[in-house]
């Protein structure tokens, strides 16, 4: 345990994990709050996709510690693939502001607070997990292919937020219900005029999540006059 804080601090990764941890704990505060104020369990699933959304950060924080010790390219490539399954959770979480409407017994401004308590956590534990993968990529494989992932695993997340939120399917689903997955994504894929919300979704989170992790990878890489290496790799959050 000692060693895993020490590989934390040496990565500059042990003060953001803390306050990840106490913004995710406010989070399910305020839900558990609300349940216990008003009597009804209506936003517990928050605290799921919460959970979900974490996974993906757990997976990226490890590989980033211990990425020099795999090298085995199959492992990679699994652990790669797992993230990949699980990262369209994070940002998916935006999408339960379609849940925000007047209640009675609990004001609207507490919900709406609430949720964008819980959308937040969502998505910056996304960026970071992405951008931890991006890293530990860029130093083994070059700026390019860290790049290239980046965009691909935004474009699939958001293809991926399309399939939770409106075909209802879970990362899970690749397990126990992967014939009728590929079915749904081989249709759209074929035939994708006949799925224009679709397209037209994945286009538009893919276009708001790219700018918004450029924004924050802007923010965290060390300016030109502070970094005269051009192949630097990212500087990891503090």
């Amino acid at each position: 345990m000692r060693s895993f804080i020490q590989s934390l601090k040496a990565n500059n990764r042990l003060s953001v994990t803390i306050v990840l941890a106490l913004s995710c704990l406010l989070s399910a505060s305020l839900q558990f709050f609300r349940m216990y104020y008003s009597g009804y369990y209506k936003f517990l699933f928050l605290n799921w996709n919460l959970f979900l959304a974490i996974l993906p950060y757990v997976i990226s924080t490890f590989f980033l510690l211990y990425y020099k010790k795999i090298n085995s390219l199959i492992l990679t490539v699994l652990i790669l693939s797992a993230w990949l399954l699980l990262f369209p959770n994070a940002p998916y979480i935006v999408t339960d502001f379609f849940h925000l409407e007047p209640r009675a017994n609990v004001p609207y401004w507490y919900d709406l607070g609430m949720i964008l308590s819980f959308a937040w956590n969502g998505l910056i534990l996304g960026f970071i997990s992405l951008y931890d993968i991006q890293t530990a990529l860029q130093r083994r494989f070059g700026a390019l292919k860290g790049w290239a992932f980046a965009v691909f695993s935004l474009v699939l997340g958001s293809f991926g937020i399309y399939l939770g939120r409106y075909e209802r399917f879970n990362s899970w689903d690749i397990i126990t219900n992967p014939a009728a997955l590929f079915i749904d994504i081989a249709d759209r894929f074929i035939h994708p005029l006949s799925h224009p919300r679709t397209m037209l979704m994945t286009l538009l989170f893919s276009a708001v999540l790219s700018f918004g992790y450029v924004t924050l990878a802007a923010i965290i890489k060390p300016g030109k006059e502070k970094n005269n290496n051009k192949h630097a790799a990212p500087t990891e959050l503090n």
